[in-house]
């Protein structure tokens, strides 16, 4: 009998401790989840249907029957496997360049002394501000009379334009010690050692989460890549899946197989890096850390 008050409160204290808005919270999450992933789950279902069973009255919820006959229709009879090559051959440059380009720049902005440092981050923040479609007719001219068009030259350089990774690596350059840089100058070391072997090695994970941002950015983009492509063999990925609706019809089995593997090494490669993605997003957003 003397335990029983004890054991009314631990009862009590048991109830006090459920977390109901924590629940509500995580219910309407899952269903948030839910809502965003069920068009990923019946674009993979439709793909592993055959063409017929998919256009019925009442399709089945389940890739019931089984086909692979939409894929093997794709990769047989369409550009796949050239648009992939195409797709990762473009998008592996740009990241590359975008990464070397942006550490030269903001390391000279952030460390550098230079005339006219301040005016040319200020022309860094006003080309952050305008939106890409607004230089589509300049960049698309100038493409024209450089004899670019429908050229992997056309469809990278115009794409290298990353004033924002700049901004984030001149965020992060501004946080290292000025005492680095000035022991390193003291010592003899050059602008390009100091980058390559003091900022760089520091700034490594923002680079890698950077560079993981920028490759699955160049990997879907698909306006640019559409306006100054004009050749089968030259399309990505994104422009691809258009021509296999062109060349097929109205094949939603086909359809849904090529938006199936367009987006499977970018869903990989976050599913592989997802911190470094989160933190890269984090970044690009103006948040530190």
């Amino acid at each position: 009998m003397l335990d029983a008050p004890n054991a009314t409160a631990t009862r009590a204290a048991g109830r006090r401790r459920i977390n109901v808005p924590g629940i509500l919270g995580t219910l309407f999450t899952v269903f948030m989840a839910a809502i965003w992933a069920f068009p990923l789950y019946w674009a993979v279902v439709t793909s592993l249907k055959p063409e017929q069973a998919v256009i019925v009255e009442n399709p089945s919820w389940l890739p019931i029957p089984f086909s692979l006959k939409a894929y093997i229709d794709v990769l047989s009879n369409s550009g796949l496997v050239r648009w992939y090559f195409n797709s990762v051959f473009t998008a592996l440059v740009i990241t590359v360049l975008v990464i070397i380009l942006s550490l030269l720049c903001a390391y000279a902005i952030s460390q550098v002394r230079f005339p006219g440092k301040n005016f040319l981050f200020f022309l860094l923040i006003a080309g952050f501000m305008i939106p890409f479609q607004a230089l589509v007719v300049p960049l698309f001219i100038q493409m024209h009379e450089l004899g670019q068009i429908n050229s992997y030259f056309g469809i990278i350089v115009p794409q290298l334009i990353a004033p924002i990774v700049i901004i984030v690596y001149k965020q992060f350059f501004d946080g290292v010690p000025r005492e680095l840089h000035d022991s390193a100058v003291i010592d003899g070391a050059g602008e390009f050692r100091i980058l390559f072997n003091i900022f760089l090695p520091i700034n490594w994970g923002i680079t890698v989460a950077l560079a993981i941002v920028t490759f699955i950015g160049a990997w879907n983009n698909f306006f640019w890549p559409f306006l100054i492509i004009s050749s089968e063999d030259m399309m990505t990925i994104p422009v691809g899946i258009t021509q296999v609706f062109d060349a097929f019809g109205v094949v939603y089995a086909r359809t849904m197989a090529v938006a199936v593997l367009a987006g499977l090494p970018v869903s990989l490669l976050y599913l592989i890096f997802q911190r470094q993605v989160t933190q890269g997003i984090m970044a690009t957003a103006g948040i530190k850390g």
